[in-house]
């Protein structure tokens, strides 16, 4: 009965590997057929949305550079809610949608009802204009490294690490051991580097901001959308409607526009167990190091501490 019992095991193991296997290759199959760009309306604005943590930023880059570039899209208008992210997706997300409104010529317009921070707010400022709710959170202007120390859990637990390197920095940040004074001051200077990055952003893609203001202001702290405006990290207070009304009138379009938004690719059974930006395999993977948040340690991070953990 035993060996019974172990053969029907190894029996339904193998299937499962193999239905996954084919609803591997038909999910990557369907993502291929479905790749192709949507036909575009005359005198469209894109309407595009950043959800969520930036980890990688793939599908709204792959978004942008299928239908930014047609001449029926006439503006862009990005309705964000997010934390930020990533520093290195972030930077890209900017770097993109100012290379648009360069070789374009067309208005991009950003608004949030909810929450623009950090990387998403540091891939806001590449936006012409900024259109927030009263009550929107905006700001947290900043960046995060999360480290943990292991060392005590993995001595109770009775675990002996043993890492070779070939350089005194390259485990850096390693949870087996406490960080030694030296690497705290290697990352602090990263960091600073990084934060340099993003006050310099901001400062170009809001000239009108006063020194003193981008000073005081980019410390990390998260502002209401009114006081935003105040200030000048944004431009107006309104709705999506409003948002909507200001780029037609940047792009001088009337009433003759249609609001369009590209259609979603379909998702295979994999992208439901991770990251719609990996492929299949890694996309499992990605899943399970999301829930220890494995995708954000030791890793510099332009997030809204909180809204992630």
């Amino acid at each position: 009965m035993a060996s019974q019992s172990w053969f029907r095991f190894l029996v339904l193991i193998f299937v499962f590997i193999g239905l996954a296997a084919l609803l591997r290759v038909g999910g990557q199959g369907f993502a291929a057929r479905e790749r192709g760009p949507a036909l575009v309306p005359k005198n469209a604005i894109l309407h595009m949305e950043m959800e969520g943590v930036i980890m990688n930023g793939k599908r709204f880059l792959e978004t942008l550079d299928d239908y930014a570039e047609q001449d029926n899209v006439k503006a862009i208008l990005i309705d964000i809610n997010s934390p930020g992210g990533a520093v290195g997706p972030s930077q890209e997300i900017n770097s993109a949608l100012l290379k648009i409104r360069e070789t374009r010529k067309i208005p991009i317009v950003c608004t949030s009802s909810g929450l623009i921070a950090s990387g998403a707010y540091y891939a806001a400022v590449a936006c012409d204009k900024i259109v927030v709710a009263p009550g929107a959170l905006v700001g947290s202007i900043g960046v995060i490294m999360d480290f943990a120390n292991l060392g005590r859990l993995y001595d109770w637990a009775k675990i002996e690490r043993y890492t070779i390197t070939s350089g005194r920095y390259k485990d850096s940040g390693s949870e087996y051991r406490p960080m030694r004074d030296d690497e705290k001051k290697l990352f602090q200077d990263m960091i600073d580097e990084v934060y340099q990055q993003f006050k310099t952003t901001v400062a170009q893609g809001r000239p009108n901001l006063k020194r003193d203001t981008l000073d005081t202001y980019t410390d990390g702290r998260v502002f209401t959308g009114a006081k935003a405006v105040e200030l000048g990290f944004a431009d107006e207070t309104g709705t999506f409607k409003d948002a909507i009304d200001r780029t037609v009138e940047l792009a001088h379009l009337g009433s003759d526009y249609e609001l369009f938004k590209a259609p979603r690719p379909r998702r295979s059974w994999w992208s439901f167990a991770g990251d719609e930006d990996s492929d299949p395999i890694n996309g499992l993977k990605n899943a399970v190091k999301g829930l220890f948040q494995l995708n954000a340690v030791n890793r510099p991070m332009y997030v809204m501490p909180g809204t992630w953990e």
